[in-house]
């Protein structure tokens, strides 16, 4: 899976040095300097994660990751801030549902550890949600065999646990040609 992750901060050395220290990774690093530029660079770029400044010019951190939240709420967003308050901590949480928090000056590595930790458990969450569809369409398909043919998902089984089949082999074959069928249809 090919990620991106998206560094917003109006200090253009830091953000490079930012993004050297995350050049070894697994993933794509983009920069912007304002809000206005990384929300610009969102509406045509996939980003996986954002990691954004609190104290930038014309509009803060938190109101940013509130905007991003709202309108890419697949990105997941974490704050970065030298002026780590009470105040500006229970805002990004609140209004810009941050998946964490970091204060400057960042631990690089830690800042890089919590980034694949977190693409990980995101793409965890993608298959599990694939797998989720495809039960439900299982089911869905399993409760349409049922109502066609009632009593086909009954499982018989011997006294040792073996199951029973019905020696009818004809009407085997029919049913198994309707169950390709449907599943053709899926």
């Amino acid at each position: 899976m090919h990620s991106t992750i998206l560094l917003v901060d109006d200090d253009n050395n830091l953000l490079s040095s930012m993004k050297r220290s995350l050049r070894n990774e697994d993933f794509e690093v983009l920069c912007a300097t304002s809000a206005d530029e990384a929300l610009a660079l969102l509406s045509h770029t996939s980003v996986d994660i954002v990691v954004s400044d609190q104290d930038m010019p014309g509009m803060k951190g938190t109101e940013f990751l509130q905007k991003v939240h709202r309108n890419f709420p697949e990105t997941i967003r974490f704050m970065l801030t030298g002026q780590a308050t009470l105040e500006v901590a229970v805002s990004a949480i609140n209004d810009g549902a941050i998946s964490r928090f970091f204060t400057k000056p960042c631990n690089m590595v830690d800042l890089g550890v919590t980034i694949k930790q977190t693409l990980e458990h995101k793409e965890l969450m993608q298959q599990a949600k694939k797998l989720l569809q495809e039960v439900h369409k299982k089911n869905r398909l399993l409760k349409q065999l049922e109502e066609t043919h009632p009593g086909i998902s009954k499982v018989e089984r011997d006294n040792k646990g073996a199951i029973l089949v019905d020696e009818d082999h004809e009407d085997c074959r029919v049913l198994i040609r309707k169950i390709n069928e449907t599943l053709e249809e899926t």
